[in-house]
């Protein structure tokens, strides 16, 4: 048994390797501290080097979290067909970005039960083709989806870019901006689905998607359901270690070494958000896989546990394959059961 367990695991591990080496338009971009992006947070930091200003004020993002990812909501919601577009509330230098886009899957009226809603956070580098499956799975069995093209990614992706770098980079303020402009318009998109009547609301989210999700759910009561499809404790942690940021870990780990990384990309973290996550009524459903080389499973297994002690409601899946393989057969179709099932169940 035991060899037939060794065999296994290099079977994925190969099987993983390929398809994560399959792109060939990855570019190590240089270390920056991104510091032009710090006067856009409404925080304020004094201290006096660039560094111990970001450190400063991860520690306030933490200490202030609602004020760190506060918003005025937009005004300016739009239908197309299944195209909802609206002016992001975060404005950037990048014209592409400032719009927001998601595809809406509206619930097959022969299943509906009740006004549900989910909103579909996609993966890092994700395709508006992708996890449209998943979401017309979720409308076929009752519950509407909305797929967000997330920050960089798609028709928000600036004309210099073949890849989603500007999200999660070797740049620091602006990686962090990223992710606060991500939580800010899926929190947009929840208030559009409040619009149309929706009241039972829901969120999926897969790798990056998945820390995006839990810190807005963190920061917002309305998601009583959650789906976190790749799970971690430390955003720094995961791009020092993982298969698909090698390369951006090679723009940086000259100039910075992890303990100083993680400081700096704190307030990204999904473990310091727990015990505001779990003083909210919230289902949650959190899954990881056994040889994910992207998503480390000690940093899985870290926040479920955490999760379990901060006695948040919650069940785990565990899958027996790694980050990329999630995605292919049989794999795929297995976490779609899982998911599908989960939200038919809770919302």
């Amino acid at each position: 048994m035991e060899l037939v367990k060794q065999w296994y695991a290099k079977r994925i591990d190969s099987w993983e390797y390929h398809l994560a080496t399959r792109s060939t338009d990855r570019v190590v971009r240089p270390f920056d501290w991104g510091a032009e992006w710090m006067a856009r947070w409404p925080l304020v930091s004094n201290a006096g080097d660039t560094e111990s200003k970001l450190r400063e004020l991860n520690q306030l993002a933490i200490a202030r979290s609602p004020e760190f990812f506060a918003y005025e909501p937009p005004r300016d919601f739009r239908r197309e067909g299944n195209l909802i577009r609206f002016a992001s509330p975060i404005e950037t230098p990048y014209e592409e970005n400032n719009t927001v886009e998601a595809r809406y899957f509206p619930a097959n009226p022969r299943w509906k039960r009740g006004n549900k809603a989910v909103v579909v956070l996609p993966h890092w580098n994700s395709h508006a083709g992708q996890h449209v499956a998943l979401c017309e799975g979720i409308a076929r069995f009752g519950i509407s989806a909305l797929r967000i093209s997330l920050p960089y990614h798609d028709r928000r992706m600036p004309p210099e870019l073949t890849r989603a770098d500007y999200a999660v980079s070797a740049n620091v303020g602006r990686t962090i901006d990223a992710t606060r402009q991500s939580v800010i318009d899926v929190r947009s998109c929840f208030d559009w689905l409040q619009q149309q009547g929706y009241e039972d609301l829901g969120i999926v989210g897969t790798s990056l998607g998945s820390c995006y999700g839990f810190l807005t759910s963190a920061h917002d009561e309305r998601i009583r359901v959650n789906v976190f499809n790749h799970c971690s404790t430390h955003f720094a942690d995961v791009v020092w270690q993982g298969l698909s940021t090698k390369h951006i870990r090679e723009g940086i780990e000259d100039q910075i070494e992890i303990d100083r990384l993680r400081a700096v990309w704190d307030c990204l973290s999904p473990v310091h958000y727990v015990d505001r996550f779990a003083s909210m009524k919230k289902r949650s459903s959190f899954l990881y896989a056994t040889y994910d080389t992207t998503f480390p499973p000690e940093l899985s297994k870290d926040i479920v546990a955490r999760i379990a002690r901060s006695g948040a409601d919650h069940k785990v899946v565990v899958m027996p394959c790694g980050h990329y393989t999630l995605g292919e057969s049989p794999f795929k179709f297995v976490t779609g059961y899982h998911i599908i099932s989960f939200l038919k169940r809770n919302l």
